[in-house]
């Protein structure tokens, strides 16, 4: 009987030993796929998108990284039989390991990506209605995403490189930026103006629209409408289209001035530029490059440039306010 019990201790020693010698391995595994950071910048495309030779409708979404923490994500879709399904334009912000969040008219929206994929949903249950506000006939943003590694297919996809649609007590703003053959062509039109809703037209060729913000920045009651633009190649340098209403009735480009042009923000500038408007003041982010960096890796500070709308001889300025290195 004592004999049998020593089997029967080393056995569930034995049994015990790989348990906990498993355990840990397996607790790792799971925690290196949950928090390992991946490469969510690239092209997706939804099911259909494989049909697309028999006729079948598809929609993709291309994802762009701005910084550490902002993506850029552009959707669009079959445009070459119809007119286009759904199409968005915005900017996501990371909220944990390989998850952001981008607001649609006001509502939160999670895109989830995954070495293979994106999913995309509203954050809140009751908000899902919103992610068929950017498509056409039933259509929805809401899904997962295939990830694939050539562009999307260049004779099918709407070719709008940008579109956002902005309103601001009764007046509101359509700005579409669309390649038109050797040349990008940005669109800002009015609508709700009592004189003048004509369209101003910009050519834009080198740059891309990144964003789009509508606020009252002199505390007169009437928009502001701002264009954030960057520049092509390794120096992505940021720049800003923008208009102000004129009592309601007509619309005066805003002067913004180049940080390159700016002697007291220009020091250790080389691009890479963020905006965000918030109240009456516009903010501009950027890093800071010190002698021997390279254009991919500044080891300086942050710089961080505020402005406010004010009026000057000819035309509202964009002015520097204050000036932070963070």
């Amino acid at each position: 009987m004592s004999a049998l019990n020593n089997i029967i201790i080393a056995t569930l020693s034995f049994f015990a030993i790989i348990g906990c010698n498993l355990k840990p391995a397996e607790t790792a595994s799971q925690e290196e796929i949950t928090d390992r950071s991946i490469n969510v910048e690239g092209n997706y495309v939804d099911t259909a998108y494989e049909k697309r030779a028999e006729g079948y409708d598809w929609v993709g979404m291309s994802v762009q990284r701005l910084s550490d923490t902002v993506i850029n994500i552009k959707v669009r879709s079959r445009a070459d039989l119809k007119g286009p399904t759904c199409t968005l334009d915005a900017q996501a912000f990371q909220t944990r390991t390989n998850v952001y969040r981008t607001m649609l008219e006001g509502k939160p929206v999670l895109l989830s990506f995954d070495e293979e994929s994106v999913s995309i949903k509203s954050e809140l249950v009751n908000d899902s209605t919103i992610l068929h506000f950017y498509c056409s006939g039933g259509a929805s943003l809401g899904g997962r995403y295939k990830k694939i590694k050539e562009d999307l297919d260049p004779k099918q996809v709407d070719q709008t490189s940008f579109i956002k649609n902005l309103k601001f007590n009764g007046i509101s703003f359509s700005i579409r930026s669309k390649n038109d053959g050797d040349k990008e062509l940005l669109m800002i039109t009015p609508t709700g103006l009592s004189i003048d809703n004509d369209i101003h037209s910009h050519d834009i060729t080198g740059q891309t629209v990144l964003d789009a913000q509508i606020g009252d920045m002199n505390g007169d009651g009437y928009p502001e409408v701002l264009v954030y633009t960057q520049s092509h190649g390794s120096g992505s340098y940021g720049n800003i289209i923008g208009y102000s209403v004129n009592k309601g009735k007509s619309l005066s480009q805003i002067y913004f001035s180049p940080v390159a042009d700016n002697p007291k923000i220009s020091t250790g500038y080389l691009g890479h530029d963020s905006f965000n408007l918030t109240g009456t003041y516009l903010t501009q982010k950027f890093p800071l490059y010190q002698e021997g960096d390279t254009n991919a890796n500044p080891t300086g500070k942050q710089r961080e440039v505020l402005y406010e709308l004010t009026d000057g001889e000819n035309s509202r300025i964009l002015t520097v306010y204050a000036i932070k290195d963070i």
